[in-house]
């Protein structure tokens, strides 16, 4: 009874075939095996039922009516929200150009027609084995966004600001034209940054300002922590050089590794840029808060100086002048 899905929770299959005969078959198969299965006889359909409720495996037909299972595969695995779900591509034909059109639309996997039911149960067991890691690593990172959150949360004078720097890097970068994944890098970015400063003692960390040489020291240690924290996940890769790096200053001045000019990460400029604007538009116990305008002439006059980039400077002013038009 080992291939029996613990009942803690079914695992949800969509069965995606206009042949109904085939499909409440495969479905029958599966429930037998402890799985709920559901079935839809079109694309439209199957992207309906996803919305309304994400299953955690696709088993899907090549030819239905309308949109194909090719299209349909290659736009689940171009939205961010559904390109995880594992999708085996179900055909008729052996066509070694019809494998290719499967590998080419983004499918995990492809089963033939006539189905082995041995064949069947042993790649949805295992696609659904890698959809548990994928979920597991999303846990993870939920966990850390939410210390993020905690960090923020010993400073009264903070709150918001994670929320405002994932939202603000993420619509820069696409003002930016950056890709989907660095999107989202910088969108976690802005809840992971400071991660690190949950190691820097209450006295130091609500201190704010006036620090001592060797309390500034500690302080200067929290992007290297941060980045030790989240580097056991691999799918935070673009997010740990954001983290390590959003303290560098253009002429070198920053920290912790004193990097110049080009050699700070994109990324990390972009968060910086954010970042820099939300302090001075903050309220703290040593300084008032800034208005849009004096914010934007302290940021260029210290990008001349050479602090920050100055292009991405202009061109976040410009994304706000944008977003303000809009509104």
């Amino acid at each position: 009874m080992g291939d029996l899905i613990s009942t803690r929770r079914k695992q949800s299959i969509l069965i995606v075939d206009d042949h109904r005969l085939n499909a409440e078959l495969l479905r029958e198969m599966l429930i037998m095996r402890g799985y709920h299965a559901s079935v839809v006889a079109s694309a439209g359909a199957a992207e309906d039922r996803i919305r309304a409720e994400a299953p955690d495996l696709i088993l899907l037909d090549v030819i239905m009516p309308g949109k194909t299972g090719y299209e349909l595969c290659h736009e689940l695995k171009e939205n961010p929200a559904t390109r995880l779900i594992p999708v085996v591509m179900i055909t008729g034909l052996n066509a070694h150009e019809d494998r290719l059109k499967s590998i080419e639309a983004g499918a995990d996997d492809f089963l033939t027609k006539p189905i082995s039911p041995e064949e069947l149960f042993a790649r949805v067991k295992s696609l659904l084995k890698l959809k548990e890691f994928t979920d597991e690593l999303e846990t993870a990172e939920s966990v850390l966004c939410t210390l993020g959150l905690s960090v923020e949360a010993r400073d009264p004078y903070t709150e918001g600001h994670c929320e405002r720097l994932a939202r603000n890097a993420s619509d820069l970068g696409r003002f930016l034209n950056l890709d989907e994944e660095s999107i989202v890098a910088l969108r976690r970015g802005g809840y992971l940054h400071d991660l690190g400063k949950i190691r820097v003692p209450d006295e130091i960390l609500k201190k704010g300002s006036d620090l001592t040489p060797a309390e500034w020291d500690i302080m200067k240690l929290h992007p290297v922590t941060g980045e030790a924290i989240c580097r056991p996940l691999k799918s935070l890769r673009l997010v740990l050089p954001i983290i390590r790096h959003h303290h560098e200053h253009s002429d070198g001045s920053g920290y912790p590794d004193g990097l110049k000019d080009g050699d700070i990460p994109l990324l990390p400029r972009v968060l910086q840029v954010v970042d820099i604007y939300d302090a001075l538009r903050t309220a703290r116990p040593y300084k008032p808060a800034l208005s849009h305008d004096q914010t934007a002439l302290t940021m260029r006059d210290e990008a001349r100086a050479g602090l920050w980039d100055e292009e991405l400077v202009d061109v976040f002013f410009n994304m706000l002048a944008k977003r303000r038009q809009v509104a």
